[in-house]
């Protein structure tokens, strides 16, 4: 058995293993026409628009310490759609005592975020007419949203599993997987 190579080895496995080996190793040449290698495009599911929040339901979190506002998602209103989008409101109360109300859409794998609707002062909605996907900046000034996405949402660029996951973070101070 001295004389028997790699190669031959390897040669008699392929052939022992039957048709379907071959059949799967050649497929790749000329006939891959019968695998679906293509992606299939991304398509963003519609928003439902929820509740307007309660107080009750609000989770703050924190951005930094130079930050003078206070942020809060309401924990009910978080969904994650087959889309791989995260929904959320948020709720900004501002030193002065404005308080701003807003439904946003957040995509971990592209690092997007897209307003969908604000909230008026009458506990209603208003949509936005035609909302833009927007990079998240890690800006000094309201950074709210770059900490959302690093902190809490998407801290390895990945969707949350499902909103108690999301949830979770924001009542713990950080998602365990967020750096430092």
């Amino acid at each position: 058995m001295s004389n028997v190579t790699p190669a031959v080895v390897l040669v008699a496995m392929f052939l022992a293993s039957g048709p379907q080996t071959a059949f799967a190793l050649t497929g790749y040449g000329g006939e891959s026409e019968r695998y679906d290698f293509e992606e299939k495009p991304w398509v963003e599911e519609k928003t439902v628009i929820p509740d307007f929040p309660k107080t009750e339901n609000l989770i703050e979190f924190a951005v930094g310490p130079t930050e003078r506002n206070r942020f809060y998602v309401d924990g009910t209103t978080i969904s994650i759609g087959a889309d791989g989008i995260i929904r959320y409101v948020l709720v900004l109360k501002t030193t002065g005592g404005a308080i701003n109300v807003t439904l946003e859409g957040m995509r971990c794998a592209t690092r997007e975020l897209k307003l969908i609707a604000v909230g008026r002062s009458d506990g209603g909605w208003e949509k936005i007419l035609k909302p833009v996907w927007r990079t998240i900046e890690n800006k000094l000034v309201n950074q709210h949203h770059a900490v959302l996405n690093r902190n809490f949402f998407c801290p390895s660029g990945h969707t949350p599993r499902d909103s108690a996951e999301a949830r979770t973070a924001l009542k713990r101070g950080k998602h365990e997987d967020a750096p430092g």
